[in-house]
Protein backbone atom coordinates (compact mmCIF):
# COMPACT_ATOMS: atom_id res chain seq x y z
CA UNK A 1 0.00 0.00 0.00
CA UNK A 2 1.09 3.16 -0.75
CA UNK A 3 0.24 6.55 1.40
CA UNK A 4 -0.97 8.77 -1.25
CA UNK A 5 -0.41 12.93 -0.60
CA UNK A 6 -0.98 15.41 -3.12
CA UNK A 7 3.10 16.91 -3.02
CA UNK A 8 5.82 14.69 -2.43
CA UNK A 9 9.21 17.17 -0.98
CA UNK A 10 12.28 14.93 -1.14
CA UNK A 11 14.49 16.57 0.85
CA UNK A 12 14.11 18.90 3.98
CA UNK A 13 16.62 21.52 4.04
CA UNK A 14 15.84 25.11 3.65
CA UNK A 15 14.03 24.37 0.33
CA UNK A 16 12.24 21.90 0.77
CA UNK A 17 10.87 23.12 4.34
CA UNK A 18 9.94 26.34 2.43
CA UNK A 19 7.94 24.26 -0.44
CA UNK A 20 6.57 22.36 2.15
CA UNK A 21 4.99 25.45 3.72
CA UNK A 22 4.12 27.23 0.48
CA UNK A 23 2.51 23.97 -0.45
CA UNK A 24 0.67 22.89 2.87
CA UNK A 25 -0.66 26.70 3.11
CA UNK A 26 -2.52 26.26 -0.43
CA UNK A 27 -4.40 23.08 1.40
CA UNK A 28 -2.51 20.97 -0.07
CA UNK A 29 -1.80 17.13 1.46
CA UNK A 30 2.00 17.44 1.87
CA UNK A 31 4.87 15.09 2.85
CA UNK A 32 8.57 16.46 3.16
CA UNK A 33 10.68 13.07 3.16
CA UNK A 34 14.39 12.97 4.41
CA UNK A 35 16.41 10.61 5.28
CA UNK A 36 18.09 12.46 8.27
CA UNK A 37 17.31 15.13 10.69
CA UNK A 38 15.92 18.34 8.86
CA UNK A 39 17.63 21.04 8.26
CA UNK A 40 20.04 19.77 5.89
CA UNK A 41 23.69 21.33 5.79
CA UNK A 42 22.42 24.15 8.15
CA UNK A 43 22.88 21.91 11.05
CA UNK A 44 26.79 21.72 9.68
CA UNK A 45 26.87 25.25 9.60
CA UNK A 46 28.12 27.50 13.10
CA UNK A 47 27.04 31.03 11.80
CA UNK A 48 24.48 32.10 9.29
CA UNK A 49 25.08 35.95 8.60
CA UNK A 50 23.82 36.28 5.49
CA UNK A 51 19.98 35.12 6.24
CA UNK A 52 17.53 38.06 6.26
CA UNK A 53 15.78 38.70 9.13
CA UNK A 54 19.27 37.44 11.45
CA UNK A 55 22.11 39.81 12.18
CA UNK A 56 23.49 35.97 12.91
CA UNK A 57 22.47 33.07 14.05
CA UNK A 58 23.38 29.59 14.57
CA UNK A 59 22.90 26.91 11.61
CA UNK A 60 20.84 24.76 13.96
CA UNK A 61 18.40 27.14 15.67
CA UNK A 62 17.66 28.73 12.09
CA UNK A 63 17.02 24.88 10.92
CA UNK A 64 14.47 24.06 13.82
CA UNK A 65 13.04 28.09 13.41
CA UNK A 66 12.26 26.89 9.65
CA UNK A 67 10.86 23.77 10.43
CA UNK A 68 8.34 24.67 13.15
CA UNK A 69 7.19 27.32 10.19
CA UNK A 70 7.02 24.45 7.59
CA UNK A 71 4.80 22.40 9.37
CA UNK A 72 1.92 24.75 11.10
CA UNK A 73 -0.08 24.15 7.97
CA UNK A 74 0.02 20.20 8.26
CA UNK A 75 2.97 19.54 6.25
CA UNK A 76 3.92 16.11 7.34
CA UNK A 77 7.23 14.88 8.15
CA UNK A 78 8.64 11.63 6.85
CA UNK A 79 11.77 10.12 7.54
CA UNK A 80 13.01 7.32 4.84
CA UNK A 81 16.13 7.16 2.29
CA UNK A 82 14.89 7.56 -1.44
CA UNK A 83 15.77 4.65 -3.66
CA UNK A 84 13.57 5.16 -6.97
CA UNK A 85 11.00 7.72 -8.53
CA UNK A 86 8.90 6.69 -10.89
CA UNK A 87 5.84 8.16 -13.52
CA UNK A 88 3.45 5.86 -14.13
CA UNK A 89 0.84 6.18 -17.09
CA UNK A 90 -1.26 7.80 -15.40
CA UNK A 91 1.76 11.34 -14.49
CA UNK A 92 1.41 9.51 -10.75
CA UNK A 93 4.66 10.01 -8.98
CA UNK A 94 6.02 6.81 -7.09
CA UNK A 95 8.47 7.33 -4.92
CA UNK A 96 10.16 4.26 -3.39
CA UNK A 97 11.91 4.47 -0.01
CA UNK A 98 14.07 1.69 2.09
CA UNK A 99 10.20 1.95 4.42
CA UNK A 100 7.67 1.71 1.45
CA UNK A 101 6.71 4.26 -0.84
CA UNK A 102 4.39 7.45 -1.38
CA UNK A 103 2.63 8.74 -4.11
CA UNK A 104 1.55 11.98 -5.15
CA UNK A 105 1.13 13.79 -8.39
CA UNK A 106 3.85 16.25 -7.74
CA UNK A 107 6.55 15.98 -6.53
CA UNK A 108 9.38 18.92 -5.62
CA UNK A 109 13.10 17.86 -5.38
CA UNK A 110 15.18 19.64 -2.95
CA UNK A 111 17.93 16.61 -1.88
CA UNK A 112 20.87 19.25 -2.29
CA UNK A 113 24.70 18.53 -2.76
CA UNK A 114 27.37 17.01 -0.73
CA UNK A 115 30.92 18.03 -0.69
CA UNK A 116 33.25 16.40 -3.05
CA UNK A 117 35.94 14.10 -2.11
CA UNK A 118 39.37 15.13 -2.84
CA UNK A 119 40.40 11.43 -4.50
CA UNK A 120 43.74 11.22 -3.04
CA UNK A 121 45.69 8.52 -1.10
CA UNK A 122 44.73 8.39 3.07
CA UNK A 123 41.10 10.90 2.29
CA UNK A 124 39.38 7.53 3.08
CA UNK A 125 41.85 5.96 5.10
CA UNK A 126 41.61 8.55 7.62
CA UNK A 127 37.93 9.97 7.07
CA UNK A 128 37.36 10.13 10.36
CA UNK A 129 40.69 10.00 12.07
CA UNK A 130 41.29 13.25 10.96
CA UNK A 131 39.93 14.07 7.65
CA UNK A 132 36.65 16.00 7.96
CA UNK A 133 34.11 17.58 5.71
CA UNK A 134 31.95 19.49 8.52
CA UNK A 135 34.69 22.19 10.61
CA UNK A 136 31.01 22.86 13.37
CA UNK A 137 31.08 18.67 13.75
CA UNK A 138 34.69 17.74 14.33
CA UNK A 139 36.60 21.49 14.74
CA UNK A 140 36.34 20.50 18.95
CA UNK A 141 38.82 17.53 18.15
CA UNK A 142 41.45 19.79 17.35
CA UNK A 143 41.31 21.91 19.78
CA UNK A 144 45.25 23.92 19.84
CA UNK A 145 46.02 21.81 16.99
CA UNK A 146 46.90 22.84 13.46
CA UNK A 147 45.08 21.52 10.90
CA UNK A 148 44.87 22.13 7.11
CA UNK A 149 42.21 23.59 4.81
CA UNK A 150 41.66 22.21 1.44
CA UNK A 151 39.78 25.11 -1.02
CA UNK A 152 39.28 28.58 -1.59
CA UNK A 153 35.92 29.08 -1.73
CA UNK A 154 33.36 30.32 0.97
CA UNK A 155 33.13 26.87 2.36
CA UNK A 156 36.65 26.90 2.82
CA UNK A 157 37.32 30.55 4.33
CA UNK A 158 34.17 30.12 6.40
CA UNK A 159 35.06 27.02 8.42
CA UNK A 160 38.53 28.14 8.32
CA UNK A 161 37.61 30.91 10.32
CA UNK A 162 35.68 28.90 12.50
CA UNK A 163 38.45 26.34 13.00
CA UNK A 164 40.66 29.69 14.13
CA UNK A 165 38.90 29.73 17.32
CA UNK A 166 39.70 26.41 18.14
CA UNK A 167 42.78 25.44 16.50
CA UNK A 168 46.27 26.44 17.01
CA UNK A 169 46.71 27.28 13.76
CA UNK A 170 44.48 27.14 10.38
CA UNK A 171 46.91 26.78 6.72
CA UNK A 172 44.52 27.17 3.54
CA UNK A 173 45.83 24.82 0.58
CA UNK A 174 44.55 26.37 -2.62
CA UNK A 175 45.67 25.30 -6.01
CA UNK A 176 45.37 29.26 -7.08
CA UNK A 177 46.98 32.39 -6.36
CA UNK A 178 44.11 33.81 -5.10
CA UNK A 179 40.69 32.99 -3.06
CA UNK A 180 37.65 32.27 -4.70
CA UNK A 181 35.26 33.63 -1.29
CA UNK A 182 33.25 36.43 -0.90
CA UNK A 183 35.69 40.17 -0.63
CA UNK A 184 34.40 40.71 3.20
CA UNK A 185 34.93 37.12 4.25
CA UNK A 186 38.82 37.33 2.48
CA UNK A 187 38.95 40.70 4.26
CA UNK A 188 38.55 38.73 7.67
CA UNK A 189 40.64 35.76 7.06
CA UNK A 190 43.79 37.72 5.85
CA UNK A 191 43.03 39.66 8.82
CA UNK A 192 43.05 36.80 11.66
CA UNK A 193 46.53 35.77 12.32
CA UNK A 194 45.68 32.04 12.72
CA UNK A 195 44.91 31.56 9.07
CA UNK A 196 48.02 30.93 6.82
CA UNK A 197 48.03 30.55 3.30
CA UNK A 198 49.70 28.03 0.75
CA UNK A 199 49.07 29.53 -2.79
CA UNK A 200 49.08 27.51 -6.10
CA UNK A 201 49.69 24.29 -4.45
CA UNK A 202 47.35 20.80 -4.43
CA UNK A 203 47.61 18.22 -2.21
CA UNK A 204 48.81 14.92 -2.94
CA UNK A 205 48.14 12.37 -0.01
CA UNK A 206 47.64 12.64 3.27
CA UNK A 207 49.56 10.92 5.98
CA UNK A 208 49.51 9.85 8.94
CA UNK A 209 51.04 7.25 11.57
CA UNK A 210 48.23 4.76 10.58
CA UNK A 211 46.26 5.81 13.45
CA UNK A 212 45.80 9.36 12.93
CA UNK A 213 46.36 12.31 10.52
CA UNK A 214 49.64 13.59 10.86
CA UNK A 215 49.88 16.13 7.48
CA UNK A 216 49.59 16.35 4.22
CA UNK A 217 52.42 15.85 0.98
CA UNK A 218 51.89 18.77 -1.09
CA UNK A 219 52.82 20.19 -4.77
CA UNK A 220 52.97 23.39 -6.06
CA UNK A 221 52.15 23.32 -9.25
CA UNK A 222 54.17 26.72 -10.11
CA UNK A 223 57.80 25.78 -8.84
CA UNK A 224 57.20 21.80 -9.48
CA UNK A 225 58.24 21.72 -5.75
CA UNK A 226 56.98 18.99 -3.48
CA UNK A 227 56.33 19.47 0.46
CA UNK A 228 54.76 18.66 3.27
CA UNK A 229 52.68 20.09 6.08
CA UNK A 230 52.39 19.16 9.80
CA UNK A 231 48.73 18.82 10.95
CA UNK A 232 46.07 16.90 13.35
CA UNK A 233 43.22 17.57 11.44
CA UNK A 234 42.27 18.14 7.07
CA UNK A 235 39.33 19.76 6.37
CA UNK A 236 37.99 19.44 2.68
CA UNK A 237 36.32 22.02 0.62
CA UNK A 238 36.52 21.56 -3.33
CA UNK A 239 33.14 21.91 -4.62
CA UNK A 240 30.03 20.40 -4.66
CA UNK A 241 28.34 17.23 -5.97
CA UNK A 242 24.23 17.18 -6.84
CA UNK A 243 22.39 14.16 -4.38
CA UNK A 244 20.18 13.31 -7.60
CA UNK A 245 21.57 9.72 -8.35
CA UNK A 246 17.97 8.24 -7.64
CA UNK A 247 16.49 11.04 -10.39
CA UNK A 248 18.93 10.61 -13.43
CA UNK A 249 17.32 8.01 -15.31
CA UNK A 250 14.29 10.67 -15.25
CA UNK A 251 16.51 12.46 -18.28
CA UNK A 252 16.40 15.60 -15.97
CA UNK A 253 20.16 16.23 -15.15
CA UNK A 254 22.53 17.66 -17.23
CA UNK A 255 26.29 15.63 -17.97
CA UNK A 256 27.68 16.53 -14.10
CA UNK A 257 24.24 15.28 -12.95
CA UNK A 258 22.62 18.34 -11.56
CA UNK A 259 19.00 18.91 -12.58
CA UNK A 260 18.29 21.33 -15.12
CA UNK A 261 15.11 23.25 -14.79
CA UNK A 262 13.11 26.35 -16.10
CA UNK A 263 12.32 29.10 -14.54
CA UNK A 264 9.38 28.36 -12.83
CA UNK A 265 11.27 25.62 -11.75
CA UNK A 266 9.78 22.46 -14.03
CA UNK A 267 11.90 19.51 -15.05
CA UNK A 268 11.19 18.15 -18.62
CA UNK A 269 8.95 15.64 -16.79
CA UNK A 270 5.33 17.33 -16.04
CA UNK A 271 4.74 17.28 -12.27
CA UNK A 272 8.15 17.17 -10.88
CA UNK A 273 10.10 20.37 -9.99
CA UNK A 274 13.65 20.46 -8.54
CA UNK A 275 15.05 23.37 -5.87
CA UNK A 276 17.49 24.54 -4.12
CA UNK A 277 21.49 22.83 -4.52
CA UNK A 278 20.58 20.11 -6.03
CA UNK A 279 19.35 22.36 -9.81
CA UNK A 280 21.90 23.68 -12.04
CA UNK A 281 22.41 27.04 -10.98
CA UNK A 282 24.88 29.71 -11.02
CA UNK A 283 24.52 30.90 -6.21
CA UNK A 284 23.58 27.91 -3.90
CA UNK A 285 22.90 29.41 -0.68
CA UNK A 286 20.36 29.31 1.83
CA UNK A 287 18.54 32.58 0.14
CA UNK A 288 18.24 31.19 -3.38
CA UNK A 289 17.08 27.91 -2.25
CA UNK A 290 13.99 29.39 -0.56
CA UNK A 291 13.64 31.76 -2.85
CA UNK A 292 13.26 28.26 -5.57
CA UNK A 293 10.52 26.67 -3.24
CA UNK A 294 8.87 30.04 -3.51
CA UNK A 295 8.38 29.64 -6.78
CA UNK A 296 7.33 25.51 -6.63
CA UNK A 297 5.44 25.56 -4.11
CA UNK A 298 3.51 27.93 -6.23
CA UNK A 299 3.79 26.45 -9.28
CA UNK A 300 2.74 22.37 -7.11
CA UNK A 301 -0.63 24.25 -6.23
CA UNK A 302 -1.11 25.65 -9.88
CA UNK A 303 -0.07 21.73 -11.53
CA UNK A 304 -2.98 20.36 -9.69
CA UNK A 305 -5.58 22.80 -10.40
CA UNK A 306 -4.81 22.11 -14.06
CA UNK A 307 -5.49 18.57 -13.58
CA UNK A 308 -8.96 19.21 -12.01
CA UNK A 309 -9.49 21.18 -14.91
CA UNK A 310 -8.90 18.31 -17.42
CA UNK A 311 -11.45 16.16 -15.58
Amino acid sequence: MSDKYDVIVIGAGPGGMTAALYASRANLKVAMLDRGVYGGQMNNTAEIENYPGFKSILGPDLAEEMFQSSTQFGAEFVYGNVEDLTVDDNGIKHVKTDDGELEAPVVIIATGSQYRKLGVPGEEKYSGRGVSYCAVCDGAFYRDKPVVVIGGGDSAVEEGMYLAKLTSSVNVVHRRDELRAQKILQDRAFANDKMHFTWDTIVTEIVGDDKKVTGVKTHNKKTGEDGEIEANGVFIYVGLVPMSEPFQKLGITDDKGWIVTDDHMATSVPGIFAIGDVRSKFLRQITTAVGDAGIAGQEAFAYIESLKDKK
